[in-house]
């Protein structure tokens, strides 16, 4: 088997700013489109867990079943663990994994789950392969990605297209694809599901209130600033510091505006191995 190509750089890393947007994230508002198909005695496998918050909910719906979290960033999942550990679960664990090349036995688990993962990795048709082969016949592979390109915001704001074509930038420099959504369905095509196997659907996340605005402008405000991201902007040379804090400041100016909307666009695929 040939070696997997190398995991791209995780363009966002794990500062506070990111991990505020993470631990927000549940079952219930990034994976509704999975949830009709489990059953309480599921063996599940949620691939790029970071704190464990999804992870978390999908042990609770598979009370009689287990749920192995796994991250590629070690450090992240002590937070896994205190998340799981917080809220009582014992039906589920935590593992170091490379989703290229994953650690487990061939039909190993009912359902494989991955949010906001294939977006950051080098090959996400292996990636899928993996995901398949370490499901059972007859499970599901549930994968839902960001698309950044379909993202879209009221009022317009010329600090934000900086930001939306920065983004981009830094993430394709990093190995990433930061409009995932919509490549989901022709990646698994890819990886040899048949198109009768995949569910392909999207959803959206959307900020408008007052409070709402102030979170998601806020946490990337900082993330502009402060995190990997910041880092990788300026050490790759894609932007200088003034043109992040231009950036950092428009992300606050639309957040306080009365009319601001703001939605993030996901393509899903829900795929069935078959029997």
């Amino acid at each position: 088997m040939p070696k997997p190509r190398e995991t791209a750089v995780y363009t966002h890393g794990h500062h506070e700013s990111v991990l505020r947007s993470h631990t927000w994230r549940t079952a219930a508002n990034s994976a509704a489109y999975l949830l009709g198909s489990l059953k309480p005695h599921m063996r599940v496998l949620d691939i790029g867990c970071g704190p464990g918050t999804i992870t978390a909910d999908l042990a609770e719906l598979v009370p009689d079943g287990h749920v192995t979290g796994v991250d590629h960033a070690p450090g992240i999942l002590e937070r896994a663990r205190a998340t799981a550990a917080e809220r009582g679960l014992t039906n589920v664990d935590f593992a170091v994994a490379d989703v290229h090349a994953l650690d487990f036995p061939d039909d190993s688990f009912c359902v494989v789950h991955a949010h906001q993962v294939l977006q950051h990795v080098g090959d996400p048709v292996r990636a899928l392969r993996e995901m398949r082969r370490v499901t059972r016949p007859g499970g599901f592979i549930a994968v839902r990605d960001a698309d950044y390109a379909a993202m879209t915001w009221y009022p317009e704001s010329p600090g934000l297209d900086d930001w939306l074509d920065l983004y981009h930038r830094v993430s394709r420099s990093n190995g990433g694809e930061p409009d995932a959504g919509r490549r989901l369905k022709a990646w698994a095509l890819r990886a040899g599901f048949g198109s009768a196997d995949i569910t392909a659907t999207s959803a959206t996340w959307t900020f408008a209130t007052p409070a709402e605005r102030a979170w998601w402008s806020g946490l990337w405000a900082d993330r502009t600033l402060a995190s990997a991201y910041a880092e990788r902007a300026t050490g790759g040379g894609h932007a200088t510091g003034e043109r992040l804090r231009a950036v950092s400041r428009a992300w606050r100016e639309w957040g306080e505006r009365e009319d601001g909307w703001f939605t993030v666009l996901h393509g899903e695929i829900l795929c069935r191995k078959e029997a």
